[in-house]
């Protein structure tokens, strides 16, 4: 597979792989009713090649992260990220919270869960509007320093929140929405590919509850963001094998 070299020297293959899908449905809340699928099947996707692991705090919530740690916690050959700044309560009940208080507090949850001393990488999932931008931030970066997080990210910022965030602290990825149907990203990858930092597109196959029947042909869609630019890392999920090895077939 192609790689990524991230600013501190780590280098992993391109094609990561998205947890959401690994919990209850519908609504990503609760376990993923079959625990030891999701086990097998995050360990192939490793052994396959597949090195970056996305998940979130709001994930289940908590259970992807929990999932992924038991799955995946004892190996450094893989890069298990997660998010925080939400606090997920039912399947259609979010609030975000991005405080230094949550941020420490979910921050030392994450440890626990991913049965990790120092999270990969930790994001911001969402920029939370009774927080400073900059305050969440310098939490993040605190953590960095006390050794609890190698590196730190954002999702679901603007150009101008990047360039925010950077006047804190390195700021190691972007997580944003991008593929074929929603590609109003462009400015962003080409910014974050100057600054030699990773984006992370999501719903990289085009689905989302507001486009019915505009799923992407997969092999086409993951073609085409791993053409697009040498930054961008696609995380797809999927809970079926066949497909995992289809999505490694199209990077290899």
């Amino acid at each position: 597979m192609d790689r990524f070299t991230f600013p501190d020297g780590r280098s992993i293959n391109r094609l990561g792989m998205g947890v959401m899908r690994l919990t209850g449905q519908p609504g990503n809340f609760g376990p993923y009713p079959n625990w030891q699928a999701g086990i097998d099947l995050l360990r192939a996707a490793a052994d396959g090649g597949v090195q970056l692991f996305d998940s979130a705090r709001a994930y289940g919530p908590e259970h992807a992260d929990r999932l992924l740690g038991e799955a995946l916690g004892d190996r450094d050959d893989v890069m298990l990220a997660t998010k925080g700044g939400i606090d997920k309560f039912a399947p259609d009940r979010m609030a975000r919270d991005a405080s230094p208080v949550r941020l420490r507090a979910q921050i030392d949850d994450a440890r626990r869960n991913l049965r990790r001393d120092r999270i990969d990488l930790f994001q911001l999932h969402w920029v939370d509007p009774n927080t400073p931008l900059e305050t969440s931030v310098e939490a993040m970066a605190e953590a960095q320093a006390a050794g609890h997080v190698a590196r730190i990210g954002l999702s679901n910022v603007t150009l101008s929140e990047l360039e925010r965030a950077r006047a804190v602290a390195p700021i190691a990825s972007v997580q944003n929405r991008l593929n074929m149907h929603d590609a109003d990203q462009r400015a962003m990858v080409d910014r974050t590919a100057e600054l030699g930092i990773a984006f992370l597109p999501y719903g990289p196959l085009g689905a989302h509850p507001m486009q019915q029947g505009a799923m992407l042909d997969p092999a086409g869609a993951l073609r085409w963001l791993l053409d697009l630019s040498p930054n961008i890392l696609p995380i797809p999920g999927t809970t079926n094998p066949a497909h995992l090895r289809a999505n490694i077939a199209v990077a290899g």
